[in-house]
């Protein structure tokens, strides 16, 4: 599966977090076609939701820094490794298992270590400090299922961080604590920069 990441991607920085290089495809779109599923490949790319929380967290390490950490729907891990360069004990979470293989090169790509968790976690209680989810309100049903698992995780005293560009699903009542102008794919997004917040319950 790493042969196959490897043969349609390239290492590159990520625009907001130059520091940080990720497996990314010159075209997704393309990649998304061939892949055949019903999911675009979030693994190839550094959504924008994800740069976000990722810049945050570079920001500002105190969050992070020894504490326990899930990355929820890590995609191509790109929270997960700025959560580990910020000192975090992370886990790195998808049920895509193209999306594990990825996380796993690009975080030996970056010199950090993770713990890699695969399945869905949205009926459990995770025991961490921190939980980071980047664009992950992209649709109804997501959003329907991810609301409830944060709020249950924010009343247990956990820390939760969302990154969101301006999707449609992003339930109220959260806190805006940061706001990055992030480079997008036009063909993906269609725009070029998505204005994109991250927010605090």
């Amino acid at each position: 599966m790493q042969d196959f990441i490897r043969s349609m991607t390239s290492a590159r920085p990520v625009p907001l977090t130059p520091d940080i290089v990720l497996r990314t495809a010159d075209d997704v779109t393309a990649l998304w076609e061939r892949t055949g599923a019903p999911e675009p490949p979030f693994w190839a790319f550094p959504w924008a939701g994800g740069q976000a929380l990722a810049r945050h967290v570079l920001d500002h390490p105190d969050l992070v820094a020894g504490r326990r950490v899930l990355d929820l729907a890590s995609g191509s891990g790109l929270v997960a490794v700025a959560a580990a360069r910020a000192g975090g004990l992370v886990t790195a979470n998808d049920i895509d298992p193209v999306a594990l293989a990825a996380i796993d090169l690009n975080a030996r790509a970056n010199d950090v270590t993770l713990t890699i968790a695969a399945g869905d976690l949205l009926d459990t209680e995770p025991d961490v400090d921190v939980l980071l989810a980047g664009d992950v309100f992209y649709d109804r049903d997501m959003a329907a299922r991810v609301e409830p698992f944060l709020l249950a995780a924010h009343r247990r005293g956990v820390l939760v961080l969302v990154g969101d560009p301006q999707r449609s699903f992003l339930p109220r009542g959260w806190t805006r604590v940061d706001a990055f102008p992030v480079p997008v794919p036009p063909d993906l997004e269609g725009v070029a920069v998505r204005t994109t917040t991250v927010w605090r319950l």
